[in-house]
């Protein structure tokens, strides 16, 4: 899921906006069975504890409407472990979904959060 909360809007004074909040999201592995889980920071922990952090340094529109963009982010490993020990890189691919609503947010729905569901591809690559 991608979290939004209706917001003021910054460019827009007087108006709201679905402003994004963080990510929610299980990752799968190969095999269909959990390997983590993907939050705010973002961050990514597997299953064995190991955390990394990222930073966008590209991002790519997606073809498919309404669908978050195609990211590559660095990486910085926060908690040490097996699965992300060496990850330095974490890529967002094959997006669907997971865009903000172009409409309902208003001073009525102000503060409100809403959930968008989205699916991705993410890679995770190692310096060595």
């Amino acid at each position: 899921m991608q979290i939004y909360r209706c917001l003021p809007s910054a460019t827009a004074p007087g108006t709201y906006a679905w402003t994004f909040v963080a990510p929610e999201a299980t990752l799968f592995n190969a095999r269909g069975r959990v390997a983590g889980h993907h939050f705010a920071g973002p961050t990514w922990q597997a299953v064995d504890g190991s955390k990394v952090v990222g930073t966008v340094l590209a991002r790519a529109a997606s073809q498919l409407p309404n669908t978050i963009p195609w990211l590559l982010l660095s990486a910085v490993v926060t908690q040490a472990g097996d699965t992300f020990e060496h990850v330095a890189y974490v890529q967002r691919l094959s997006t669907e979904g997971g865009a903000a609503p172009a409409t309902g947010c208003s001073a009525d729905t102000a503060d409100t959060e809403i959930r968008v569901p989205y699916t991705a591809d993410y890679y995770f690559y190692a310096n060595d």
